[in-house]
C-alpha cells in the first residue's frame, strides 16, 4: 500500500518532466526542524533527514517496494541465511575532504557505531551489537559477520550515513558540521544556529544511486535550508517569495496551495512508528494495567485529529505505519471512544473518588500522569494535539495529564531514570527496526522502549520476526505483538500517522519524496525553470 500524492502535484510533475532540466541557481527551502546534532549518524530526528541526506550517503538505496539498489556499494550479497553481508564498493567515490571511500573507511564507520563512547544515547549501539566481526579482504570489499540471523540488519547497514575517516579526528565529531565530511552531491558550507544551513554543489559528484532521476553533479549550485518552526511563518515565506519551497504544511494551511496554479503541493505518509503516547509500566499510575487500558479505551482520537488537522492527517491504530510492508490492520477500530469502559476500569483500579477539581484520586493522591515531549520533536501542531488529549482525559475520565516539554539533555536524563508517566514520539525506521526499538524489553537491551515494558511474551515474537526474511511470516509475528502491546497491555496509545508535505513555487522542478520511506527527497535532482 503506497501513500497518496495529490493529483495536482502529479499533473504538474508530469508537465515538468517533459521539460529539459536547467543547471544553476540556488534553492531556499523553509524547514520545520533544525538538526540537533548535525552528525548524520547521531541525529535521531526524522525531519532532519531532508537536510542531512544532501551531504551524507549510504551503501544502498531503495525502490518503492523496499528492494535495494546500488549506491556507494555497486553490489551486495547475503550469505549464511543472513548472518554474513558482503558489500562491494564503487571504485570512484570520494568524500568531500578528498579521502577515498574504500573498505577501511566503511569498516571504520561500523567500528565506531560499536563504541558506546561515540553512540551512547542513540539506537546505533543497540543495532551494532548484532555485529560479530568486520572484515576487509581487499580495498573494495567489506564483510559484516553477525552473531545470529537478524533480518532487519541489512536495512540498517545499507542505510547508515557514512562519514570520512578524517572526520573521526574532528573535535566537532559528535556535534557535526563542516568538519565532518560526507560523499553527497552538496557540501556543508555554513551553519548559522537557529537561522539556516547552507550547502554548495559538489562539482566532483558522480555516484548517485541507480534509481536517481539523473546522474552526475546536482543541477543546483547550492541549497539553503532556513529554520522556520512555525507553519504559518513557513507558509507566509513561500507565498511572499522569501523561500522557494517548504515542508511541514499544517492542515489549516494546505488549502493555500491545493489547486493553486502558482504552487505544487504533495503529501505522503511516513513509514515507522505512529506518533503515540507510550505509557511507562514501571512508574506512577501507569504501572497499573487498568489505568493504561482506561486511557486507551476512554479517549476518542478521531474528532481531535479532524478538528486540529482539518482532515489532513491519518488516524493511527497499530505499532507501525499503514504504508509499511509489515503492517497489519487487526486492531483497527478495536478500541477507543468508550468512556463508559474507561471509567469502569478506573473504578475497578480504586481511583473512585474525586478532588475539588474533578480529578480522580486514591489514598489522597490525584491520578496525574506526566507526558514528556522532547522540544526538538514538537512539530506538526503536536503541542495543540496533546492539549486536546489533555482536555479530553480530564473531561471524559477525570485523569490529569501534565504536559512537559524538555531540552535534549533533560530528555535523555528522564529516559534513563525512568521517572516519567508517558513519552510522546514517533520514528520512521523500517524493516521492523523501529518496532524492535520501541518494544524490545528493557532487560533484553531495548534501545528506545519508552514504555519500559519487560513483558516476557514480547521477546519470542521479536526474535521470531527477526530470525526470518519471509515477509508474511514476519508480519504474523508483528500482528501478535500488536495485539499484545496495544490491546492486552496498553503500553502505547497510537494517535496519528505522521506524514510529510511539500509545497513549492511552480518554477521548482524535480521536488518530491523518497520512493520507500515516503520522506522528502534531498535537493539533488531539483532544478529551477527560472532563476
Amino acid at each position: 500500500m503506497m501513500a497518496t500524492v495529490s493529483l495536482l502535484a502529479l499533473s504538474v510533475s508530469s508537465a515538468f518532466a517533459a521539460a529539459e532540466p536547467r543547471t544553476g541557481g540556488t534553492l531556499t527551502w523553509g524547514v520545520e526542524t533544525e538538526p540537533k546534532p548535525l552528525n548524520p549518524q547521531l541525529n535521531g530526528q526524522s525531519k532532519a533527514e531532508l537536510i542531512l541526506r544532501v551531504a551524507y550517503e549510504s551503501l544502498l538505496a531503495r525502490n518503492a517496494d523496499g528492494s535495494f539498489v546500488p549506491w556507494l556499494a555497486e553490489s551486495y550479497r547475503v550469505e549464511q541465511d543472513g548472518k554474513r553481508i558482503i558489500f562491494t564498493l564503487r571504485p570512484d567515490v570520494k568524500f568531500s575532504d578528498g579521502a577515498k571511500l574504500n573498505a577501511e573507511a566503511v569498516a571504520e564507520n561500523f567500528r565506531h557505531i560499536q563504541d558506546p563512547a561515540y553512540c551512547a544515547g542513540s539506537s546505533l549501539c543497540a543495532l551494532s551489537r548484532h555485529i560479530d566481526s568486520i572484515e576487509t579482504p581487499d580495498e573494495r570489499t567489506v564483510v559484516l559477520n553477525l552473531k545470529a540471523v537478524y533480518s532487519p540488519f541489512l536495512a540498517f547497514a545499507a542505510g547508515l550515513k557514512l562519514i570520512s575517516p578524517k572526520s573521526w579526528q574532528s573535535p566537532d565529531l559528535k556535534a557535526g558540521g563542516a568538519s565532518v565530511a560526507g560523499t553527497g552531491p552538496f557540501i556543508l558550507q555554513r551553519y548559522e544556529k537557529g537561522q539556516q544551513i547552507v550547502f554548495v554543489k559538489n562539482p566532483e559528484y558522480n555516484w548517485a544511486p541507480t534509481n536517481a532521476a539523473h546522474q552526475g553533479p546536482a543541477y543546483l549550485d547550492g541549497v539553503t535550508y532556513r529554520f522556520l518552526p512555525e507553519s504559518s511563518v513557513r507558509v507566509g515565506a513561500l507565498l511572499s517569495g522569501q523561500v522557494d519551497a517548504i515542508e511541514g504544511v499544517s492542515g489549516n494551511d494546505a488549502g493555500e496551495f491545493k489547486n493553486n496554479p502558482d504552487f505544487t503541493y504533495q503529501h505522503a505518509l511516513n513509514t515507522g512508528t505512529p506518533y503515540s503516547l507510550f505509557l511507562n509500566v514501571e512508574y506512577g499510575p501507569t504501572q497499573e494495567l487498568k489505568v493504561r487500558q482506561a486511557l486507551l479505551q476512554g479517549l476518542d482520537v478521531a474528532p481531535i485529529l479532524q478538528s486540529i488537522y482539518r482532515g489532513e492527517r491519518t488516524r493511527a491504530w497499530g505499532i507501525t505505519s499503514p504504508v509499511d510492508p509489515l503492517y497489519t490492520n487487526g486492531v483497527e477500530g478495536k478500541y477507543g471512544n468508550n468512556p463508559e469502559l474507561g471509567n469502569k476500569l478506573l473504578d475497578e483500579a480504586g481511583w473512585n473518588t474525586r478532588d475539588a477539581d474533578g480529578f480522580r484520586t486514591k489514598d489522597g493522591q490525584r491520578l496525574s500522569i506526566e507526558i514528556i515531549q522532547a522540544q526538538a520533536t514538537v512539530r506538526d501542531q503536536r503541542d495543540v494535539l496533546l492539549q486536546a488529549i489533555q482536555a479530553q482525559a480530564r473531561q471524559r475520565l477525570g485523569v490529569e495529564l501534565k504536559l512537559r516539554y524538555v531540552d535534549s539533555g533533560t530528555y535523555t536524563e528522564l529516559r534513563n531514570s525512568g521517572q516519567f508517566g508517558s513519552i510522546a514520539n514517533s520514528n520512521t525506521e523500517t524493516d521492523g527496526i523501529d518496532i524492535e526499538n520501541h518494544y524490545l524489553p528493557v532487560n533484553a537491551g531495548g534501545a528506545i522502549n519508552y514504555s519500559r515494558t519487560s513483558d516476557p511474551a514480547i521477546l519470542p515474537l521479536l526474535k521470531g520476526a527477526s530470525a526470518t526474511a519471509d515477509v508474511p511470516a514476519r508480519r504474523g509475528f508483528y500482528a501478535q505483538l500488536q495485539q499484545l502491546a496495544i490491546i492486552d497491555q496498553a503500553v502505547a496509545i497510537p494517535l496519528y500517522e505522521p506524514e510529510d508535505q511539500i509545497a513549492a513555487a511552480s518554477y521548482v522542478n524535480g521536488i518530491g519524496f523518497r520512493p520507500f520511506k515516503q520522506m522528502p527527497e534531498n535537493a539533488y535532482s531539483v532544478w529551477l525553470s527560472e532563476h
